[in-house]
């Protein structure tokens, strides 16, 4: 009889957590990630013309992000999560099925679209069922054992695109894709929801306002969604030019794929150890902050392959430091407007990733890579030193 209220809680979070990780592990195990350019490349495609189509899909997310975190508070938050991978699938199969430049650009809008409807939808999916059944404070955790489970994915679809692609070419690589988003999507229906989406006309934009009007009311929240980008958009963007970093070192192109699943592993370290990293409290953010942006500029400016042992340890301290800026921000906001803040926040961190994409063009132009790396973790110190500042602020107070 004393077992049952016990045991109920657990069964709960487990049924949520098992779909969150196979949900996370699904979406990310693409393997067209580490080919499509190659795809696109085969179909004729110029590297201008490549480059368009990354930003169609840049600005397909930039668009989308905030309203889409508005319609996830006014509608169901698990059938925005199945609906995104059904629409990425589409994209997908258009790709394999139409090689062309349209059917490309159909495809990447596609795929923003399915990324922007996840996104706000997914965290506050997970922080309400936790905080109606009393397990909030297992958020951390559980989130960045959901970006691990993502990292995995990543490096098994680095893996087995190779052979898979040598097997069957990009039509057995896009049907593996597909096939993926599409049990990602089954996947999204085991999601446990219990809220009840806002009724009528105007409850997209009345989610949108609150959301919006929580923010400007409450300064902790504001604080809470710059830190978001803060953290992570430096690191996000710099992930796209570790394999140069690396090559830069001065290995073989073959030792290269070796060296970025230790980076990889790393980050993957970072995400398992996050919910470790709520006990710190700001000033121990702060810190991790400042240590992972040492190793970063010390790791990256030594040039060497040892020297990557360091660049792995930053991306697992920057890792684990956006889960806990996510959970910090999940904390802070009401329930009515979840969905749209954290969308706001990932607006922010689309819009600094390609400002430091415009910047490491700049440096990188002028001098190597590594030099690019070590100026890029200033902002990791500052941010720590604004942290501290702000530690020392609230406690006069």
């Amino acid at each position: 009889m004393t077992l049952t209220p016990t045991r109920a809680p657990d069964a709960r979070v487990r049924r949520l957590t098992t779909t969150l990780y196979g949900y996370s592990f699904l979406e990310d195990f693409v393997l067209l990630y580490p080919v499509y350019a190659l795809l696109f490349s085969d179909a004729g495609l110029s590297v201008g013309q490549i480059s368009s189509l990354f930003a169609l899909w840049s600005v397909t997310g930039v668009l989308l992000e905030v309203p889409s975190g508005a319609w996830a508070d006014a509608v169901s938050r698990r059938l925005l999560l199945r609906a995104g991978p059904l629409l990425t699938a589409v994209g997908f199969a258009l790709w394999v099925l139409l090689p062309s430049y349209g059917a490309f650009a159909v495809g990447f809008v596609l795929w923003g679209i399915g990324g922007a409807l996840g996104s706000g939808a997914l965290e506050a999916l997970v922080h309400d069922e936790l905080e109606r059944i009393g397990a909030a404070d297992r958020y951390a955790r559980i989130m960045g054992r959901a970006r691990a489970a993502g990292l995995v994915a990543v490096m098994a679809a680095m893996g087995l695109a190779g052979p898979v692609f040598s097997w069957g070419g990009h039509t057995a690589v896009g049907a593996a894709s597909v096939l993926a988003c599409l049990l990602a999507a089954a996947a999204a229906l085991r999601f446990p929801e219990h809220r009840s989406p806002a009724a009528g006309p105007g409850s997209w934009t009345a989610a949108l306002r609150a959301g919006l009007a929580e923010a400007r009311a409450d300064r902790s929240v504001r604080g809470a969604l710059l830190l978001v980008p803060a953290v992570s958009a430096v690191w996000g963007a710099l992930d796209e030019y570790t394999p140069l970093l690396v090559r830069g070192t001065g290995v073989a192109d073959g030792t290269v794929p070796h060296l970025l699943l230790l980076i990889w592993a790393g980050a993957t370290a970072g995400s398992l150890l996050a919910g470790e990293g709520e006990r710190l409290g700001t000033a121990g953010l702060a810190v991790l902050l400042a240590g992972a942006g040492l190793a970063l500029a010390v790791g990256a400016a030594a040039g060497t392959p040892a020297g990557l042992l360091l660049v792995a340890l930053a991306f697992g301290g920057f890792q684990a430091a956006t889960v806990l800026a996510d959970a910090r921000l999940q904390r802070r906001i009401e329930d009515t407007g979840r969905a749209t803040l954290t969308s706001v926040a990932g607006l922010g961190t689309e819009l600094a990733t390609v400002t430091v994409y415009g910047g490491y063009a700049l440096i990188a132009a002028g001098g190597a890579h590594s030099t690019a790396f070590a100026v890029f973790a200033v902002p990791y110190l500052a941010t720590a030193v604004l942290l501290l500042a702000g530690t020392a602020r609230a406690r006069r107070e």
